[in-house]
């Protein structure tokens, strides 16, 4: 991470690439117990949270990771109650999953209570939905969380993490996806937050493979833009567990009663589809 007086940049060294921000602002910074928080007010692109000098959203394009993260999931399992998120941190994954109807219970494991503090200051409208009865906030290892959940507990399992470094490193580890797959109930999807097609394809493929090594019936890597983050060029991988995630509710999509920015049906059945690189995964 580069700042001078107006530029916040962060490189990519893998992809021999970096991104920057033009700044007006440097709003916070410090030293958690487990990394390292910084908060920017940049000249175009709203608040921007960077955690070891990575970049973890912005307010202007965090909705189309938040949307990617929670909609095709959620809109593909038949009826969703019991959601647990593995991170997610500055809450807009949970605010997500609150607008489904059929949601009963969604509980945030995040490991590092500041990120959430911070989030609640300075991107209140990604923490709208913390009040909510149905959410649950705990500050915890989702790891260890993830393995004392009782067998067939939970309909879905969202892994909003970091890059798989530090503390995220464990929930890219072939036993937290198998506890996953545990806890499951039949018909139940893992989504994994699973870094660019493009530039990070070593991340990715043994993730699926994990997966699929976990007894996971249907694997697919949905794609989708992502302007903050290395290569523009994002993803999150949809693991089933006994059905197929060729398809989704397209009517209760097209008859939802919440606002999205992104997602659609036609946007779901765009991600479906695979570049050709991407078909020999």
């Amino acid at each position: 991470m580069n700042l001078n007086d107006r530029w916040f940049t962060e490189q990519c060294d893998e992809a021999g690439c970096a991104l920057s921000y033009r700044i007006e602002a440097h709003l916070h910074s410090e030293q958690s117990r487990y990394q390292k928080i910084d908060i920017y007010q940049t000249t175009d692109w709203g608040r921007l949270m960077a955690i070891d000098g990575f970049v973890m959203l912005t307010g202007r394009d965090n909705f189309l990771y938040h949307e990617m993260m929670t909609h095709p999931a959620l809109f593909t399992h038949d009826r969703p109650e019991d959601i647990v998120i593995v991170g997610g941190g500055d809450c807009g994954t949970l605010r997500e999953v609150l607008k489904h109807a059929s949601v009963r219970r969604a509980v945030q494991v995040e490991i590092d209570e500041r990120v959430t503090r911070l989030a609640e200051q300075y991107f209140p409208e990604l923490c709208e939905s913390n009040d909510d009865p149905r959410a649950e906030l705990q500050f915890a290892d989702g790891v260890k969380f993830i393995a004392q959940l009782p067998n067939a507990s939970q309909d879905l399992v969202i892994v909003d993490s970091t890059d798989p470094i530090g503390p995220a490193e464990g929930l890219f580890g072939p036993a937290f996806v198998a506890d996953c797959e545990r806890v499951l109930r039949p018909g139940g999807i893992l989504v994994q937050q699973s870094e660019s097609p493009l530039i990070h394809q070593n991340i990715i493929r043994p993730l699926r493979d994990k997966m699929r090594n976990a007894s996971f019936a249907d694997v697919r890597t949905l794609p989708f833009p992502q302007p903050c983050y290395p290569s523009g060029w994002w993803s999150c991988t949809l693991a089933r567990k006994a059905q197929s995630l060729e398809s989704f509710r397209t009517e209760a999509v097209e008859t939802r009663q919440f606002a999205t920015r992104y997602y659609n049906a036609d946007i779901h059945r765009a991600a479906l589809a695979r570049p050709e690189f991407m078909k020999a995964w």
